[in-house]
């Protein structure tokens, strides 16, 4: 109880609704004044139901496809949760944050706000937050990235089995969809597939504790994510997503990982650190298999928190190619990545077994 309480006041500061007031207005006339804008991640979120009448413009929610359509003088334009692109007929056009469900609405950040989706209509429009989010001073840590610190520290042991535990975090879930791709599917429902049967084959082939960071279809905070993680027994966080693209043609996986891993004592590169060693594992597996990866990405994502617990995102493809929506959706094909992923974990289970021995 006392550590869900630790998560609920660490929730509360880091997403909340602020005091300030956004002015927004087309052209020259007179500002709508939006007081609900959210922080989160440093970025200020709008409400969309708020922002398109101050544009003279409308749009809808679709619960059915999990995307919101705006109807603008060129057309109808969508974007979704968790998706990375604004769609507007044929094109794609990326977004800097994506959208994101926040306290049951649908938000959007500033920047589209006052910057993208002016410049892709050709509209010219008066933007100004009135006590915008002050950036934190260079090297000071949030309480939030100190927490995440804490959460994702290795436990060492020196006897039992080679991989004592594992998390398997599928990305997305409920109102946040993720990246939508050909013939509607989904990533929160690849991710959780590939999940599940992840999960059984570790259990099967090594019987050990797999811990699911959801197990159904419901939305997650980070910290909610990350918390399984903090487990005694937890050797490798896994995390699993899918891309979109606006090219058809654009197909293969990413395996991200920390640009740096942490330790008490100080950091070290990210090429000297477990998750890059647990990466070039999945790579190798993955290539075995016939599944192509484009290449390893140290990059400061969030979902990877902090920390030196061998942790990696593998983006494990594009839902907008159709040989990657096969690999992801048909259980033949999904069964070799299954067992690539599990290849993989298993190798690096055993080195690090030996690097201790």
């Amino acid at each position: 109880m006392l550590r869900l309480f630790v998560l609920f006041l660490l929730l509360s500061a880091w997403v909340t609704p602020a005091c300030a007031t956004v002015e927004l207005a087309l052209g020259n006339q007179a500002p709508a004044a939006i007081s609900e804008v959210y922080y989160r991640d440093g970025i200020s979120f709008l409400a969309i139901d708020d922002v398109l009448p101050a544009l003279g413009l409308s749009g809808r929610w679709d619960s059915v496809a999990h995307v919101y359509t705006i109807s603008t003088p060129y057309g109808i334009a969508s974007i979704s949760p968790g998706s990375q692109y604004l769609r507007m007929g044929g094109r794609f056009v990326p977004l800097k944050n994506s959208p994101r469900f926040i306290d049951g609405r649908l938000r959007v950040d500033e920047t589209f706000v006052s910057e993208q989706f002016p410049a892709l209509l050709g509209l010219s429009v008066y933007y100004r937050n009135l006590n915008p989010q002050a950036a934190p001073p260079a090297g000071d840590e949030s309480s939030l990235d100190r927490f995440f610190s804490f959460l994702l520290q290795k436990k060492e042991a020196t006897n039992g089995p080679a991989l004592r535990g594992v998390v398997i975090d599928p990305g997305h879930g409920g109102q946040e969809p993720g990246s939508l791709g050909l013939g509607g599917v989904k990533e929160k429902t690849v991710a959780l597939d590939v999940a599940r049967a992840l999960e059984k084959q570790l259990k099967m082939q090594l019987g050990i504790p797999v811990y699911l960071t959801r197990d159904t279809d419901y939305a997650l905070s980070s910290e909610q994510r990350l918390e399984p993680a903090t487990r005694s027994d937890v050797d490798v966080l896994l995390q699993l997503h899918a891309q979109a693209s606006p090219h058809a043609e654009t197909s293969g996986m990413f395996l991200f990982v920390r640009p740096q891993e942490e330790f008490e004592g100080g950091a070290v590169p990210a090429e000297q650190g477990g998750s890059m060693h647990l990466a070039k594992s999945l790579q190798k597996a993955l290539l075995k298999q016939g599944l192509p990866v484009a290449r390893i990405v140290p990059a400061p994502l969030l979902p990877l928190g902090r920390g030196n617990l061998p942790t990696v995102l593998v983006e494990m493809g594009y839902l907008t190619n159709a040989a990657d929506v096969a690999l992801l959706t048909q259980p033949e094909a999904r069964n070799r990545l299954v067992l690539a992923l599990y290849d993989g974990l298993k190798t690096f289970a055993d080195e690090q077994k030996e690097n201790l021995q």
